[in-house]
This record gives C-alpha cells, sequence and structure tokens, in this order.
C-alpha cells in the first residue's frame, strides 16, 4: 500500500472503530507526538488505546491527504456531539507499509482569540 493509502486507512479504521486494523497499520515502536498538549504516544498498543478510549460521540471528516514519498500530511476534522468540533493537521512517516512517526495537531476552530492588533488586517472565518 502507497504511504498515502496508509493513511487514509488509518482514517477509515478509526471512524470504524477496527481497532485491530489500526493497529495492523502503526509499527510496534511508533512515536506519536501531541505538541499542542505535551504528549508522546510510545508504540502501537498505546495508539489504539488511546484512540479507543476516547469518548464516543464523535465522528472522522478527512479533509485532505497529500504524500511526497514516505512523508503524508493529512487534516481532518472530528466534530463531537459533547465537546465541539475538533481539527487535527497531522504530519505521518511511513515505512513499508507501517507508521513509524507521527506529529499531529489537535485544535478546536477558534480556540485561539483574534489578538486586537491585526483586527484591521484579517476578517474572520
Amino acid at each position: 500500500m502507497e504511504p498515502s493509502g496508509v493513511v487514509e486507512a488509518l482514517w477509515d479504521r478509526i471512524q470504524a472503530r477496527d481497532w485491530s486494523g489500526v493497529g495492523d497499520l502503526v509499527a510496534e515502536d511508533a512515536v506519536v507526538e501531541w505538541p499542542v498538549s505535551g504528549e508522546r504516544i510510545v508504540g502501537s498498543r498505546n495508539f489504539v488505546a488511546v484512540n479507543s478510549e476516547y469518548p464516543e460521540g464523535w465522528s472522522i471528516r478527512v479533509l485532505r491527504v497529500v504524500a511526497e514519498g514516505d512523508e503524508v500530511v493529512s487534516e481532518v476534522e472530528v466534530p463531537h456531539d459533547d465537546l465541539g468540533t475538533f481539527r487535527a493537521a497531522s504530519f505521518w512517516t511511513v515505512r513499508q507499509g507501517r507508521i513509524v512517526r507521527g506529529r499531529e495537531y489537535w485544535t478546536s476552530p477558534g480556540a485561539d482569540p483574534r489578538p486586537e492588533w491585526r483586527a484591521g488586517l484579517v476578517e474572520p472565518m
């Protein structure tokens, strides 16, 4: 499977709650970093657990997947019934059909207030 296909399958399997299938796509020694919350997930078992134990009420909409060689970038939107909408920009390294490294930036649209000094230079989305 091409690296972009691995990442597309990852999001499809997470959406389907196919946790065994997710584990098949993530290397046993994979490292996934979440800089916004200052966390590092080490190993496919922990990656699957973090995702499978997240409170239900969510879905995933893949906005884009862009790949160059074994480097893949994905952007997803994750609405949650109780917690609001989240977005993630994820940077993946895929080798031999498995994710070996990732860095994900999770946030909520509008979570960072617009600084007043930019008010005349930008418009709200």
